[in-house]
């Protein structure tokens, strides 16, 4: 696809969403809609974000538009280059070890506060069979959604809705790392583990259960920084021959 034909696209994208109830104001509305379109990978890392081209297909000003893009830029989705524009923020490796950080100490938390008597693992169930069916098909974007519908669970286990606040905006993060490399079949092999601290959890066993899933987010970061400095290396060695990465996911 073209650059041009790839704009076209993305402004019918986004026109499918003009008939949005509008019930919360016109920039919070067009903030959740590229939202939305970075989270699941219409608009991956690097991509630029013209204006004109979201206010046609989102039928709204400038001016919203540009407050959205604030309100995107505190999240910390997307990035604004002086004399360029807005475009889509490609993680760092500091980025990538944050995010660990903050997963490691909110789904450590709420695995070590479950009791297996009153508490409820029917979220970590379902993104279980979601990932074993999406597994079975070779649906690796199925996969890797189910697998953070997973960790979401363990992360809910905290039962604080201030937790779960936050928590959205490291999911989102977490989501724009894993579209900005190349992490094909990368979650496939968790499914097992996952399953492991799981079955640890019915049987009670918090510590154990804990001790698992501490191992396997701190195996995950490594292999998300390691992935990174291959794709860093890539570029790199792309610019050397005049090759601009960016390309790789412009929109426009």
């Amino acid at each position: 696809m073209n650059s041009s034909d790839s704009l076209r696209h993305e402004a019918h994208l986004l026109a499918t969403h003009r008939g949005r109830p509008q019930r919360t104001s016109r920039r919070v509305r067009v903030a959740g809609i590229l939202r939305d379109a970075i989270v699941d990978g219409t608009f991956r890392p690097g991509a630029r974000l013209p204006e004109p081209d979201i206010c046609a297909g989102l039928d709204v000003s400038r001016n919203t538009v540009r407050e959205a893009f604030q309100i995107l830029i505190e999240d910390r989705l997307v990035a604004h280059e002086l004399n360029r524009g807005v475009f889509v923020r490609v993680p760092t490796a500091e980025d990538i070890t944050e995010v660990y950080i903050c997963r490691r100490v909110v789904e450590c938390s709420g695995v070590a506060g479950f009791d297996p008597e009153t508490g409820d693992l029917s979220g970590v169930a379902e993104a279980l069979t979601s990932a074993d069916e999406r597994f079975a098909a070779e649906d690796w974007a199925g996969v890797s959604t189910a697998d953070l519908q997973f960790h979401n669970a363990l992360a809910s286990l905290n039962h604080s809705c201030r937790i779960d606040e936050l928590m959205r905006s490291i999911w989102n993060e977490t989501r724009l790392v894993f579209h900005a490399m190349d992490t094909h079949q990368f979650h496939g092999p968790y499914l097992a583990r996952n399953h492991q601290i799981y079955d640890a959890l019915m049987v009670g066993h918090t510590a154990v259960a804990g001790q698992l899933l501490k191992i396997a987010l701190k195996d995950a970061e490594a292999q998300t920084l390691k992935s990174y400095q291959l794709m860093q290396s890539r570029d790199t060695a792309g610019t050397a021959r005049g090759v601009n990465p960016d390309n790789r996911s412009r929109v426009g």
